[in-house]
């Protein structure tokens, strides 16, 4: 069957973005911005997002930075702390300005220095998110010292993930930027509270890309891109037609010298080409007819979201992707750079977005 020249989808939103604050966020917001919906805005600021009051103001700076005339509604989500307070979770849900709360065992990335230490520790927190339909969004790694990097998810997985969604049946979890065969595997056996997020990233890379022929800082991420065998297990998991999994690029913008350095950030920026990196995925495993899904259906339907109203068209072209973009006194190496994809976006979203 001959593939179409050109793919027109619902506009998609992103599950899992990285958006920082101040002159980055104002140098990235507009690749998010152009090609989304919405996205989830992770609260791993410096200090992070744990109130109602610092998430609305965080919310307001991003509306202030976006470009004239762009319609876009950042998400925002709570960052948990071992001394999180249930009725404030609550409040912020109730008042629409918490979308999820979010999990990130201590120490276990950029930004979560603050994190969880004990995830008993959070248990009213969490029982609350359980009866009031709140979604957790967990960063799935453990953190021991003594456990290889490249085994972190699936430790956690058996540890702690798979006790709470026994525990809590009712709690709504979001697996994030899933990287291993037994991470998909868990989401798929899981009951329809439990659903996951795959980068772009994930879907083109096994962990050589960061080690074979020098240590390449702009593969680097976390969690670590896996072996094969797991890449194509995601892919499988994305392609698979599946409402448990969507769309979430987990972007995360770093200046070049913060990557290049003797002690790199963990961070991939993917936002400029976050579609055509997808979709080339999408085509490549003949799954074309299942993307709108992947990308604009099945996270509004498990946030209980309504779908957005406009579209976006990708047209089968050759797009060369650059070694890096500037904005001000700040580059950023972008993922793909110097490669050559074969789509890229024809058309800019349609219509506005349904917001929340």
């Amino acid at each position: 069957m001959t593939s179409p020249v050109k793919l027109t989808i619902r506009r998609p939103d992103d599950w899992h973005v990285h958006l920082r604050d101040g002159a980055v966020m104002a140098g990235v917001l507009h690749w998010t911005a152009r090609q989304f919906g919405r996205a989830i805005v992770m609260p791993n600021l410096s200090p992070p997002v744990t109130s109602v009051e610092a998430a609305s103001r965080y919310r307001q700076r991003i509306l202030e930075a976006l470009p004239a005339g762009v319609d876009f509604t950042p998400l925002m989500v709570a960052y948990l702390t071992d001394a999180s307070d249930p009725d404030e979770l609550a409040r912020g849900f109730a008042e629409k300005v918490f979308a999820a709360a979010k999990l990130y065992p201590a120490h276990a990335t950029t930004g979560s220095a603050h994190g969880v230490t004990d995830i008993a520790r959070i248990r009213p927190a969490l029982e609350r998110m359980a009866g009031i339909g709140m979604p957790l969004l967990v960063h799935g790694e453990v953190t021991d010292a003594d456990i290889d990097v490249f085994d972190r998810e699936a430790v956690f997985i058996k540890r702690t993930l798979a006790p709470l969604v026994r525990d809590l049946p009712e709690l709504k979890v979001v697996f994030e930027h899933i990287t291993t065969e037994e991470a998909a595997q868990f989401v798929l056996a899981s009951g329809s509270n439990v659903a996951a997020t795959i980068t772009p990233q994930h879907l083109h890379i096994n962990r050589n890309a960061m080690l074979v022929g020098g240590i390449r800082p702009h593969a680097y991420c976390l969690p670590v891109a896996k072996r094969e065998n797991h890449r194509l297990a995601l892919r499988k998991a994305a392609t698979s037609g599946s409402a448990k999994f969507f769309l979430g690029t987990d972007t995360a913008p770093h200046r070049v010298e913060t990557k290049e350095a003797a002690c790199g950030c963990a961070g991939i920026f993917n936002a400029p080409f976050a579609l055509e990196s997808y979709v080339t995925v999408f085509d490549q495993e003949g799954a074309l007819d299942r993307f709108e899904a992947f990308a604009s259906e099945n996270g509004p339907r498990f946030y209980g979201l309504p779908l957005n109203e406009g579209t976006v068209t990708l047209e089968r072209a050759a797009v060369v992707v650059p070694d890096r973009f500037e904005t001000g006194d700040i580059a950023l190496v972008p993922f793909h750079a110097g490669e050559t994809l074969g789509w890229r976006m024809a058309v800019q979203p349609s219509t506005s977005a349904t917001g929340t």
